[in-house]
């Protein structure tokens, strides 16, 4: 959990710093079916790359506000593409056969080594299921993640899309260890692009105070709905108990639609074939959520927050700047985007630090 905290520290110093990136657009066209790609070219940039979105949707409003106005301070701007294309190299595999009616399934992947990950042993669960399967090279866990993992990951998502017929309602995340953490990241963050997530072998729990920050509002309540597949082996243990503190955060959370998988005999090493079979087909099958439960668990929620912003509101009005401004920062750390706009307003009646 520390390695991502600062992955993610790193990814938005890089963002905040680095040069504006060149940005183009393709046509679609379809690409051939039961073909590997190992060193795929990619020329479509999308708007949801674009660092200032990025920033949105993954850094608590307090840190985004810091984060801009430093750049004012400096003159400088975020970047408009953190990623040039032409630099990077994907692998791509197509299933053999016709895409299904609604298109083909895709699996955006993020592995925790630089390789670009060649899937020759999935290749038979992948056509089974109708899975497009696309990795960066160049992503790996040495790699900062706001600055280049998750653009990867969503510009991959991009140039799949625009060349072959593909099902939105099919379309998930993955990764493994470092990357099963960056592809939880992406899923919080994009819940409008990624259904599910694939997470093996690696996760956390939700809230920056240890973990991920939360996306503002709208998206954390598609992100409830997205379907989380936990992959685990048997004898991984750090892993299993890591994936239990996420999902209980998960449940606190008030995000149901989860699942497990235990491969055996597996310890921290990629599934084979079987077991990604039973995890790609744990992500197609979404689980019944109890409506009661979650309209239960949304006001619990809500009604902590607005005790939180009470708080801060209290230690202001009795003049403990001090306590307010601590209470303000754990509340930013904690809820995130759903915080907004109180904590901002609360921010601005007590000016920068």
């Amino acid at each position: 959990m520390g390695r991502a905290r600062a992955d993610r520290r790193a990814g938005v110093a890089v963002a905040l710093a680095a040069l504006a990136a060149a940005c183009a657009h393709e046509p679609a066209r379809p690409g051939p079916a039961g073909t590997a790609l190992d060193d795929a070219i990619f020329t479509a940039y999308s708007p949801l790359s674009r660092a200032e979105e990025i920033a949105r949707r993954t850094l608590s409003p307090l840190v985004l506000a810091a984060g801009q106005r430093a750049l004012a301070a400096g003159g400088r701007a975020l970047v408009e593409q953190q990623i040039d294309l032409s630099t990077e190299r994907f692998s791509v595999y197509v299933p053999a056969g016709d895409p299904p009616p609604q298109g083909y399934g895709l699996l955006v992947f993020v592995a925790p080594w630089q390789e670009a990950s060649r899937p020759r042993r999935w290749r038979p669960p992948l056509d089974r299921h109708g899975i497009v399967f696309v990795a960066a090279a160049g992503a790996g866990n040495g790699e900062a993640i706001l600055d280049r993992r998750l653009p990867l990951a969503l510009l991959a998502w991009e140039n799949v899309r625009v060349r072959w017929p593909i099902d939105p309602e099919r379309t998930y995340v993955g990764g493994m260890s470092g990357g099963a953490r960056v592809a939880e990241a992406v899923a919080l963050a994009y819940p409008d692009v990624f259904r599910g997530a694939l997470l093996h072998a690696g996760s956390d729990p939700l809230g920056g105070e240890a973990g991920h920050y939360l996306p503002p509002a709208d998206l954390f309540r598609r992100f409830q709905a997205t379907r989380l597949v936990f992959v685990t082996g048997e004898h991984d243990e750090e892993n299993l108990d890591a994936d239990r503190v996420s999902r209980s955060s998960m449940h606190e959370w008030c995000v149901f639609d989860v699942a497990v998988e235990r491969p055996r005999r597996l310890a921290h090493e990629p599934l084979d074939a079987a077991s990604l079979d039973r995890a790609l087909q744990a992500l197609d099958r979404r689980g019944p959520v109890d409506p009661g439960e979650r309209a239960r668990c949304e006001a619990r929620i809500a009604r902590e927050l607005s005790e939180r912003i009470g708080e801060v509101r209290a230690a202001l009005a009795r003049g403990d700047r001090r306590a307010a401004r601590d209470r303000l920062e754990a509340l930013d750390a904690r809820y995130g985007g759903l915080a907004a706009p109180s904590s901002l307003e609360l921010a601005a009646r007590l000016g920068p630090r």
